[in-house]
């Protein structure tokens, strides 16, 4: 919007777009705060809330065709999700407010996750430098897939796919209408991990092919994904590659034993468990759906490619080297 006075400069606009399932939550506030805060800081504000997913991304893609200055996504993992897939090469910067479970975007990229409101005061840090500092580029991953008609159809991430057990949790959580909130997560793992058996999975990495069975296969852009566990922990954001963990079987009183030092990193000297990096990957297996950032893609096969640079990010500077630090 232009400003009728000649010599003041028209406001930055920003777009804000908040989580609808947040309506029912503890952060149900947030993204009322978070709109009155950048109005009152002196932008120009449009909130998008609509009633789902699809109907959000649909307003936000819009609006992103307007060329605003900044879009800012309130909410977990999921609504990360929805912002590299409205903004991934538009050149738009998004900011993060998370008000999620998981936050692991926020996480790797140095956001304070525990509380919205530190959150909120390094957003309008980094808004207020736009004129003399460029946002902070990242990869994005680009998944293809064949749709239920066949055409192929296309989705990006920006922080980790999951198509092992992992992706079984979330599946067999989503399907479950109760309990609600992470207790549902807590008691489909367990169900998952009863069943727990190893699947045949064909990989491709960069034109290498690997045949092998194993129970867990995630891809990472970011290090972490469920909230904090660093399955891939030395991925770097900015690096043009994914970083591919491969766990294969063992018994799962194995699996339980090394399963809390996913969430230091230190699972990978087990030799059960193998990190290989790629710019081009497709995983093959039956019976297996990947999620990526937290949200249902499609059964595999699927085609993933990382892009480099496909997304700019309203975040802190890395503090040395093109290595983005995990926050403890």
């Amino acid at each position: 919007m232009a400003s009728d006075d000649p010599e003041r400069p028209a406001r930055r606009r920003v777009v804000v777009a908040i989580n609808p399932a947040a309506a029912f939550g503890r952060h149900r506030a947030v993204g009322d705060a978070v709109a009155a805060r950048l109005t009152d800081a002196g932008y120009e504000v449009t909130s998008l809330v609509r009633p789902d997913f699809t109907a959000l991304l649909d307003a936000s893609r819009a609006a992103i065709a307007e060329r605003p200055d900044a879009f800012v996504v309130v909410g977990g993992d999921g609504m990360v999700n929805l912002a590299a897939n409205a903004v991934a090469g538009t050149g738009v910067p998004f900011g993060i407010v998370p008000a999620g479970t998981g936050n692991d975007m926020a996480r790797a990229l140095g956001i304070p996750f525990e509380s919205p409101e530190p959150a909120v005061d390094v957003l309008l840090a980094a808004l207020a430098v736009l004129d003399e500092q460029e946002p902070l580029e990242i990869d994005a991953g680009l998944i293809r897939f064949s749709g239920a008609d066949a055409v192929v159809q296309q989705r990006w991430f920006a922080c980790a796919l999951a198509a092992g057990f992992d992706a079984l949790v979330n599946e067999r959580a989503n399907r479950m209408g109760w309990p609600k909130g992470p207790v549902r997560y807590v008691i489909a793992l367990l169900v998952e991990l009863a069943r727990m058996k190893p699947v045949r999975y064909r990989i491709e990495l960069d034109g290498e092919v690997v045949e092998t069975s194993a129970n867990l296969v995630s891809i990472g852009n970011g290090q972490s994904l469920g909230g904090g566990m660093k399955v891939t922990p030395d991925a770097m954001l900015d690096d043009g590659q994914l970083d591919v963990l491969i766990v294969t079987p063992m018994p799962r009183v194995r699996f339980l034993r090394i399963f809390p030092s996913v969430f230091s990193g230190t699972h990978v000297g087990d030799p059960h468990v193998t990190i290989r990096r790629a710019a081009r990957i497709r995983l093959e297996a039956d019976g297996m759906t990947a999620y990526a950032d937290g949200e249902r893609i499609a059964p595999l096969p699927i085609d993933v490619e990382v892009v480099p640079g496909a997304l700019r990010v309203l975040a802190p500077r890395p503090v040395f080297d093109s290595r983005i630090v995990l926050a403890e």
